[in-house]
């Protein structure tokens, strides 16, 4: 049997090939449309203040400020330590959870518990909050509203996420109990029934101008969602690749 260590170790691994992979996805999909809404909400600001020619009197723009971070350090260093950092956690703990559920989940195997554990991370955690709160582009949310719509997303992650949990113990209680049908069709439609009294409550979050244009938000909620699956795949693919490997060597010393 693999220990929690291994596991954790393998999804450390597996978190760091999955960020990656992601930010290559992120830096090709999702870079094209901040440019585009940042030019949008320049070409806003200019309009409003009327100093369209202010800069290029100046001789400089906004990447050029001394002591700040510049565009060009945000979509290379700094999106790729953000992307390739936070994937590394989530593959540690989904190592963790892959785990806690080994042996646990009727007769899938480590191999298939480890991919049913990826598999509800990816719905509760990225693709569940990104159909309830899509992610913006700039210069399409209002400033004095941040801290309350950080606060709204992740408390419906975390509402999400704990649902999930509970879908999958109460799934393995009545697989035992009852018919496969019943222990998969329940729980998951407790789980739904759960997000949306969630996202009842905390309510919806629109804050997109009418004048935004409509395909470059269309091409950035795309370039996130595509990142948030190219990181999952990736990551699924490499953890259960890797504790594949290790029982297959373990079974064959004992």
């Amino acid at each position: 049997m693999t220990d929690a260590r291994t596991f954790l170790i393998h999804g450390l691994i597996a978190g760091l090939l999955a960020g990656i992979a992601a930010f290559a996805v992120a830096a090709t999909l999702g870079e094209p449309p901040i440019d585009a809404a940042i030019a949008v909400e320049e070409a806003q600001s200019e309009q409003s203040h009327d100093h369209a020619g202010d800069e290029a009197a100046d001789g400089h723009s906004h990447d050029d400020e001394e002591g700040g971070i510049t565009r060009g350090q945000q979509a290379g260093p700094g999106l790729a330590t953000a992307t390739i950092a936070l994937s590394t956690v989530i593959g540690g703990a989904v190592g963790i959870g892959a785990a806690v559920a080994a042996g646990r989940i009727g007769r899938i195997g480590i191999v298939g518990s480890t991919t049913l554990v990826a598999a509800v991370g990816f719905v509760s955690f990225a693709l569940v909050p990104w159909i309830a709160y899509p992610p913006n582009p700039p210069a399409t949310g209002s400033g004095d509203t941040i801290g309350e719509r950080t606060a709204m997303y992740f408390s419906f992650v975390i509402v999400s996420v704990v649902a999930a949990y509970g879908a999958v113990a109460l799934a393995r209680t009545l697989a035992r109990r009852g018919s496969l049908w019943v222990a998969v069709v329940l729980p998951a439609v407790g789980y739904i029934a759960v997000v949306a009294l969630a996202f009842a409550v905390l309510g919806p979050i629109d804050e997109v101008p009418d004048e935004f244009p409509a395909n470059t938000l269309f091409s950035f909620r795309m370039g996130a969602l595509a990142t948030q699956a190219t990181l999952w795949a990736v990551l699924t693919i490499a953890l259960t690749g890797l504790i594949q490997r290790t029982t297959s060597r373990k079974a064959v010393a004992a």
